[in-house]
């Protein structure tokens, strides 16, 4: 009897163990297999995080904090090895993660490239509201290099861990959420299609051209090269389900926390605006002064997320420095230190970068604002469409901000709404500017600005027109410039009518040209839009020709992280330079004379232009 007892019990406990796949990696994300910034994988490859990791701790265990800026695992030390352990025929990739902000594209765990045409590998994954499982390979009925996403049925709550799950067989994919089946796909059979130049990364959404970093936590990840049974799969999350039940809010995320770090808005000759939001409600101060030790303190009345602190009666043209600190209950954490210069008197030279359409690239409009602070410009004009979709929290958070602050925790922005805001309510929230906001003008040096909402109406009877007709005739600059989202004049291929089908086209956008006779009767020298994703710069323009003094120069400079457009295939009247690339403007400014400088992602000058006025 205890000989048949003992057979049963080794019987069993080899169908528990051996009912499934055996794992080819897995990664335990605990601070105790971390040496410096390498994790220890239990099985598989180590992987190496790009940046400092963080863990928390509940009361089942830890996890790593993924911060949704610039935090990545990368495994291997090199791609050659990490591609020999991928999956080939079959596959099955589990995890256990928390999503504190939701994003449009998100990995969770994945080797993949998703570019037009090119799009390999796989990845598991999540959007906006859901957990996705991805896939390509060599056949099936789309084996032509195009990933098949499935799309969970349930939404995830934010903060709340669940076991996700995909698997593949070599002719069914699927995608389980704690235990449960929740989407299925024929489309793929055969090999997995792969990339080369890929990683396997583990918290982030990584290719050649884009990098969205997962803001969340992570505790397992496993790899398979078999495809699991729907039994094994309730069996792993049964194991752990404990998880699903803890708290969206762990340990560490009851500290003080920066959402977005602190970032300058509307600076004049006297005054500063300091903008910062927490992940929950808080306190704030802000702390400055004329060096880092920021003596002098100002609280926040805000005891929510976001935070706005005006400094007052500062001394023109004159650095200081500051940080924000974010106060929870008894607990506080403050920003690094900073700095800003207020803005300049009248007879002072300036510098300023002119940016438009950073959209949903964070990795492209990053290296962008390291180029344009690097080059120290006293300000940022921003043309619109500063992200992808402003209802959606994540790309102001994970994306933009996230990417530029290096550039705006030193310089104040001045943007004007794109289409891609929606008008939305964070837009407002997160920028502080005159009333409405919506339009509004500001004065630099020996230059007027004039912001307009291009969205809104601008015909003579609406209120912008007369609103800016009256201002640029009050205006006594050397220099006037106004800033839009959409463009009056543009070469563009398709926005404006189909040029390699027919040659009927506006070149522009006729609405906005509505506005052309106001620059022409107030002699505005520059007229900066976005919205076509390309660079162009036009001659002078006055009554319909080109000019070659004393007409209006318009330009597009939306080029900041959007995805690329292209030229029509024929040069319009008023076209001086066309670029297809991502880039960024420099404009500098010394009394009647002004230099123009355009610069590729490559920071390479690609167009330079100047200008002399003669005196009165």
């Amino acid at each position: 009897m205890i000989a048949q007892l003992i057979y049963f019990i080794i019987v069993f406990a080899t169908c528990v163990i051996h009912d499934g796949p055996d794992p080819v990696a897995h990664w335990d994300f605990s601070q105790r297999n971390v040496a410096g910034v390498v994790l220890k994988a239990r099985l598989g490859l180590d992987g190496v995080f790009q940046s400092t990791p963080s863990f928390t701790k509940d009361r089942l265990g830890e996890s790593a904090v993924f911060d949704g800026k610039f935090s990545e695992l990368v495994i291997g030390r090199n791609q050659k090895a990490a591609q020999a352990m991928l999956p080939a025929e079959a596959m099955t990739v589990s995890a256990w993660v928390a999503i504190d902000q939701p994003t449009k594209w998100g990995s969770i765990i994945g080797h993949v490239q998703d570019d037009g045409n090119a799009e390999r590998g796989w990845y598991l994954g999540y959007d906006e509201t859901t957990f996705t499982f991805a896939l390509s390979t060599k056949g099936g009925d789309d084996g032509d290099g195009k990933l098949t996403v499935l799309k969970g049925k349930s939404s995830f709550e934010k903060g709340r861990f669940y076991h996700v799950v995909g698997v593949y067989d070599g002719t069914i994919m699927q995608l389980y959420v704690n235990g449960q089946l929740e989407a299925e796909s024929s489309e793929q059979s055969g090999a997995i299609l792969y990339s080369p130049p890929s990683p396997l990364s583990i918290g982030a959404f990584h290719d050649t051209n884009e990098f969205h970093s997962l803001n969340g936590r992570i505790y397992e990840v496993s790899l398979y090269h078999i495809a699991a049974k729907p039994a094994w799969v309730l069996q792993q999350f049964e194991r752990q389900q404990d998880l699903t039940a803890l708290d969206n809010k762990s340990e560490a995320s009851e500290e003080p926390k920066f959402l977005v770090e602190p970032f300058l808005q509307f600076g004049t000759e006297t005054s500063m605006s300091v903008v910062w939001r927490t992940a929950g409600n808080s306190t704030g101060t802000l702390l400055w002064g004329e060096d880092a030790t920021c003596a002098n303190r100002i609280e926040s009345t805000s005891k929510g997320e976001f935070h706005s602190v005006k400094i007052d009666g500062l001394k023109a043209e004159t650095q200081y420095f500051f940080r924000a600190q974010a106060n929870v209950d008894e607990k506080s954490i403050q920003s690094n230190v900073s700095t800003f210069q207020t803005a300049s008197k009248r007879g002072t030279p300036i510098a300023f970068a002119v940016v438009s359409d950073t959209q949903y690239q964070p990795a492209v409009s990053g290296i962008i604002a390291e180029q344009a602070w690097a080059r120290r410009p006293n300000f940022v004009l921003h043309c619109g469409d500063i992200v992808d979709d402003g209802t959606k929290e994540y790309q102001w958070t994970n994306e933009f901000f996230a990417s530029m602050n290096v550039l705006l925790s030193r310089v104040p922005m001045y943007p004007v709404l794109g289409n891609h805001e929606k008008n939305a309510k964070d837009y407002y929230n997160y920028m502080v500017l005159p009333d409405p906001e919506y339009y509004y003008t500001f004065s630099y040096g020996d230059a007027d600005f004039f912001m307009i909402d291009s969205n809104r109406k601008v015909d003579p009877e609406s209120e912008q027109y007369q609103w800016l007709d009256k201002s640029l005739a009050a205006s006594t600059a050397t220099w006037k410039f106004v800033c839009h989202h959409h463009p009056p004049y543009s070469s563009d291929e398709n926005d404006y009518g189909d040029l390699w089908n027919t040659n009927k086209s506006s070149r522009g956008d006729n609405r906005l040209r509505q506005l052309v006779p106001l620059y022409e009767k107030h002699h505005v020298d520059f007229v900066w839009a976005g919205h076509i994703h390309s660079y162009e710069r036009t001659w002078p323009i006055r009554e319909g020709k080109a000019v070659e003094v004393g007409g209006t120069i318009y330009m597009v400079t939306g080029g900041a992280g959007g995805g690329l457009e292209t030229p029509g295939p024929y040069r319009p009247f008023f076209q001086n330079n066309v670029r297809r690339g991502h880039h960024y403007t420099m404009v500098h400014i010394h009394g009647r004379t002004l230099e123009l400088k355009a610069y590729t992602l490559e920071d390479v000058l690609f167009d330079v232009t100047k200008i002399e006025k003669l005196p009165k």
